[in-house]
């Protein structure tokens, strides 16, 4: 069992459990909690139970992170503060916007939020120490074409993968531009609640209040660290021209309006809070959006542009414009498995054939905006078993993914010939890194 754990940061304990050491990694412990809370969080998360050997396997994994951990500090790889601190403040972010609040979680936990972070921030150091060392030993790896074929000419028949149905699709997506008036109103909201915050009134306890993002408003808007270019350019822009603790005046971006405060600049990333107010199209709003795609459309079908090109020059979705409105799958490649669409573009696509493009279609985005796109099924596959012909990626990165651990294995090996490894005898009967 190589490589990461599955374990979730921040996920609270599972039911009341009994300590002991059950394994030592050099001067790493394990504790018997440690594999009794991943076992019940694979049952919890719908596993089949029991499995032939699941402990000796979740001990095995536990084993190889603290190794790799021991190795990370000896060889002093050094894990930044502000770096930890940014990974805490996103992980807090979504627990909060799991469990409620602070006060549920402290309820659920029967642990102080001071607490709870502090421990939450020791697993993110070991976590990001155990990243580094894994990387260090297999990020120069890379495999040819021939090894590819190879791997694949060595499985077996009845080892080949079997894909369900597959599709191209591409999708040019449109905001429609707020009419003078919507705007006029929300600024107008915001600049409220700035003169609240110029007299005296807690930014924290107005984004609770007030902001529209899920998954900052519980957290008082705070967004944690972020790097230089990582935020979208307006919003960034406006929150380095402030000094600590100012606040900015109403800044659009493509998620709505925003009341910014920046809380702390370091030399490539700074912590910001946000109070937002999301945008609401109009029916005249929308029209327009459609009109501008329709002719859009028209323009690919008569052939004088690609859809790409017009998804890269045209589409406002960031996620996918860039790859010329490509919908990418798990694989990274080309084609997507049907079935991983979301349910809105699935029924867009069930209706055309290859080569064919949508007409406009109103959709409310996962930020709960309202948008409008065409959509583009450039080819369809269907289910199939793997061939390189058609899965050369998936088969790439399945190839890939074996040379990389067959050197995680290598070392291991020689790593393990030096450590002092040491397990219970009631896990005896496991065959740990053998």
């Amino acid at each position: 069992m190589l490589g990461l754990g599955s374990r979730s940061l921040g996920q609270p304990e599972l039911g009341t459990l009994v300590d002991k050491i059950i394994a030592r990694v050099d001067d790493q412990v394990i504790l018997q909690s440690d594999v009794e809370k991943e076992f019940q969080l694979y049952q919890a998360q719908g596993g089949e139970a029991p499995v032939p050997g699941l402990k000796c396997q979740i001990l095995e994994g536990i084993l190889i992170n603290k190794l790799l951990l021991a190795r990370a500090l000896a060889k002093g790889i050094a894990i930044k503060k502000a770096e930890v601190e940014s990974y805490l403040n996103r992980e807090m972010q979504g627990i909060l916007s799991r469990v409620g609040s602070e006060a549920m979680l402290e309820r659920y936990t029967g642990k102080s939020i001071q607490t709870f972070k502090e421990e939450l921030r020791g697993l993110i150091k070991e976590r990001l120490a155990i990243e580094r060392m894994r990387d260090k030993i297999i990020n120069d790896i890379s495999i040819t074409p021939t090894e590819v074929q190879a791997f694949f000419d060595k499985l077996p028949n009845d080892s080949l993968p079997y894909y369900s149905a597959e599709v191209e699709v591409r999708q040019i997506v449109r905001y429609p531009v707020l009419s003078q008036q919507d705007k006029a109103s929300i600024i107008e909201r915001l600049q409220a609640l700035k003169a609240r915050l110029q007299a005296g009134e807690k930014f924290e306890e107005l984004a609770r209040q007030y902001s529209e993002d899920p998954g900052s408003a519980s957290s008082g808007g705070e967004l944690g660290f972020w790097k230089l270019g990582e935020l979208v350019p307006a919003y960034e822009k406006a929150a380095l021209a402030l000094e600590p603790g100012e606040i900015s005046d109403p800044v659009e971006t493509q998620f709505g309006f925003h009341l910014i405060q920046l809380i702390e600049r370091q030399k490539d990333r700074y912590n910001s809070r946000h109070i937002l107010i999301k945008s609401s199209a109009s029916k005249p709003d929308l029209q327009g959006a459609m009109a501008y795609l329709d002719s859009m459309r028209n323009e690919v079908l008569a052939g004088h542009t690609t859809f790409e090109r017009a998804a890269k020059e045209c589409s406002e979705d960031i996620a996918t414009a860039q790859q010329g409105g490509l919908l990418t799958g798990t694989y990274g490649g080309l084609r997507i498995p049907i079935d991983d669409l979301p349910s809105e573009v699935f029924f867009i696509v069930d209706k055309l054939a290859p080569g064919a493009i949508s007409e406009p279609i109103v959709f409310t985005t996962a930020i709960g905006k309202q948008a409008v796109r065409i959509v583009y099924l450039k080819e369809k596959i269907p289910p199939h078993q793997a061939n390189l012909q058609q899965d050369y990626e998936k088969i790439y990165q399945m190839a890939l993914n074996a040379k990389k651990a067959t050197a995680l294995n290598e070392w291991f090996r020689d790593v393990k010939a030096t450590a002092i490894i040491k397990v219970d005898p009631a896990y005896q009967d496991c065959a740990i890194l053998e």
